[in-house]
């Protein structure tokens, strides 16, 4: 079974990473791929929501601080090293390979799992605007496929683990909230 899961997982990788390759993705999916793209956009929306997004504001930065640091952990730390998954650029012939080879392990994405976790915290308290979010976050989860690094599987169990701490931070936000009396959302 677990070999079947494989090779629906690798058909899946070529289709979306080779297949799907073009000269626009080739340009556009290593710049969303990096973190440290991501730098200024994050600097500026905690500054906002610190400066413009009163108490609210302040409870969304410190919450997604608290999911993206736990997703970030234990995805590094515990279930890359229990996975043990070798990333498909180091294995798959077909890879269009838009980074470097990466040899750390592939299972699960980190950047999934900690765009998720932004987005399911955003989404939260910015209902209006939750479609940003999650397109956001499915972007940059889409362009490890694309650059050649991380697995459709990988990207999906990101992604539901990124979710999994968002909304465990969110719980505990509304059990001290509900301690405290007071109401934000």
């Amino acid at each position: 079974m677990l070999e079947y899961l494989n090779s629906i997982d690798t058909l899946l990788f070529i289709f979306f990473n080779s297949k799907l390759a073009n000269p626009v993705f080739d340009v556009i999916m290593p710049f969303v791929t990096y973190k440290q793209s991501w730098y200024p956009v994050w600097i500026i929306a905690a500054i906002g929501l610190m400066w413009k997004g009163g108490k609210k504001g302040r409870w969304v930065v410190l919450i997604v601080i608290l999911s993206v640091a736990s997703a970030d952990l234990i995805v590094n730390r515990i279930m890359k090293p229990s996975f043990m998954r070798i990333r498909p650029c180091n294995v798959v012939e077909e890879v269009h390979l838009l980074v470097g080879k990466k040899t750390s392990k592939s299972m699960p994405s980190s950047h999934a799992a900690n765009f998720f976790a932004v987005a399911i915290v955003f989404a939260y308290f910015y209902r209006k605007y939750q479609w940003i979010f999650w397109f956001l976050a499915s972007l940059v989860a889409y362009s490890r496929v694309a650059v050649g690094v991380h697995y459709p599987f990988d990207i999906l169990v990101g992604a539901v683990s990124g979710i999994l701490f968002g909304a465990f931070w969110i719980y505990m936000f509304k059990k001290v909230i509900k301690i405290k009396g007071e109401t934000l959302v």
